[in-house]
């Protein structure tokens, strides 16, 4: 039994015998959960196995680890209220194969775009996985069905793919020119295609716009101003 004393502090009991001991050693040493038969082959004499282990059990029930059964089968185990402390974070990195990259670049300069058109685009047809692997990297989203018959579903970039390339919008990417002059393609043997028909060109259009009207407004203060001078 656990005890408490006057400072309110769990006590857990140390008396084990020898062959508890041993019980509780060869559980704590296993690579995998023993069964009773595997633990009574290893102690050196005959004993109540299942009565020790009720007891271990007992014993650590309060403790940071736990002597847990499942399936006739017992360990140690991190107790489940403290398994948050054992959780660890890895980055596993995960290279994209070609057709997933020239699908994302597709998806990227065509926006929304249906599976039928990529797959136009590209000359060839590609696994469901492909488009899955993109959405689990939340770098590609559904965006609606297109007004057409049997409305396919469109597919768009997201935030977090702006994000991980570090770009602010989506007309920060490179035109077809401007990856041939970084010498990054070859603008002779490239299809064209693949560049310039979605929002990514709507976004450039309406900056050229904006800035045809500002200096539309320039040039009239300025005509004005010196009307006024006169």
């Amino acid at each position: 039994m656990i005890k408490k004393n006057k400072n309110n502090i769990v006590n857990f009991p140390n008396n084990l015998s020898t062959i508890e001991k041993e019980v509780e050693a060869i559980i704590f040493a296993a690579a995998e959960p023993l069964d009773i038969d595997t633990i009574e082959s290893k102690i050196s004499k005959k004993a109540d196995v299942k009565k020790i282990l009720e007891k271990l059990k007992y014993t650590y029930d309060n403790r940071g680890i736990n002597l847990v059964c499942i399936s006739s089968k017992w360990s140690f185990r991190t107790a489940e209220n403290l398994s948050y402390l054992m959780s660890k974070e890895k980055t596993v990195e995960r290279k994209l194969s070609k057709a997933a990259i020239e699908t994302l670049s597709i998806i990227v300069y065509h926006q929304p775009v249906t599976r039928a058109e990529i797959e136009e685009i590209r000359g060839v047809a590609f696994g469901t996985n492909t488009l899955e692997i993109l959405m689990e990297l939340n770098w590609v989203r559904p965006a609606g069905r297109k007004d057409v018959p049997g409305k396919p579903l469109q597919y768009a970039t997201t935030d977090d793919f702006l994000s991980h390339f570090n770009l602010k919008k989506l007309s920060d990417l490179p035109t077809v020119d401007e990856l041939g002059t970084a010498g990054l393609i070859d603008t002779t043997s490239v299809d064209a295609d693949i560049f310039g028909t979605g929002k990514f060109y709507k976004e450039k259009q309406e900056e050229k716009k904006e800035n045809m009207y500002s200096n539309i407004d320039e040039m009239l203060s300025s005509t004005l101003k010196s009307e006024e001078k006169e």
